[in-house]
């Protein structure tokens, strides 16, 4: 057996209605919540009558007579002097003193040619004739020769220290020296690993001969000249 639904009871009959009615209700509140409207409380002060409002009398007004403005001060024209005419300028004439058929040759014997300022020292790769280690005058590569004599000095001379021993010193000690106008040695400079090694390096080349000066077109000149000694334990 089936229930039956009582018509009456059927509540979306009139759903309708009430969503039209609260629409209309929220749509009231909000418009009075917008538009109401609120004022201050404004305090009235009576008026007192016994408030006297006469100020009393009111002062006559006066008016200043201003002095007149000053006068502005006109400058009296400036005084135009006439100058005197300038005096003739003789202009001078410029004589070209360029040769014409009429200049005279000046003879080239009465000019003085200085003389070229050589300098004073020149290195061993650039002199034109190098020093002359003796025993190298009839040599055919004089540089070369010097070179290789040189050595021989260097190995003819050479002493290992007996301090560089006992201390383990070895290495190469680069020594540069000039050779003076005159063929002597001076100017030793010594760069080593230990003093002890360019001690024995400036003794070695003090020992070097007296030789023939460097000739820079053939004047004398120093030539300085470097070489390195190695010392090596053995």
């Amino acid at each position: 057996m089936e229930p039956k639904k009582n018509p009456k009871s059927n509540l979306e009959k009139d759903l309708t209605l009430y969503f039209m009615i609260g629409l209309v209700a929220v749509l009231s509140m909000s418009y009075t919540a917008i538009e109401w409207k609120t004022y201050d409380n404004v305090i009235t002060c009576p008026i007192n009558p016994d408030f006297d409002t006469d100020m009393g009398e009111i002062p006559p007004m006066t008016f200043q007579k201003l002095p007149p403005p000053p006068k502005p001060k006109i400058q009296a024209p400036p005084i135009i002097e006439i100058a005197p005419d300038d005096e003739e300028i003789i202009e001078t004439v410029i004589e070209s003193n360029e040769p014409d058929q009429s200049t005279e040759i000046v003879n080239y014997t009465d000019i003085d040619v200085a003389d070229v300022d050589e300098p004073e020292e020149i290195p061993f790769s650039v002199i034109e004739n190098v020093p002359i280690f003796p025993g190298c005058e009839n040599a055919t590569n004089q540089g070369t020769c010097f070179q290789e004599m040189m050595q021989k000095h260097i190995k003819k001379n050479f002493h290992y220290p007996e301090l560089a021993k006992e201390m383990g010193l070895q290495g190469r000690v680069n020594v540069i020296f000039t050779i003076q106008k005159d063929g002597s040695i001076s100017g030793i400079k010594m760069r080593g690993p230990h003093e002890v090694l360019e001690r024995e390096a400036k003794r070695i080349i003090s020992k070097l001969p007296r030789m023939t000066p460097g000739k820079q077109r053939g004047t004398p000149v120093k030539v300085p000249f470097a070489i390195p000694i190695t010392f090596k334990l053995q």
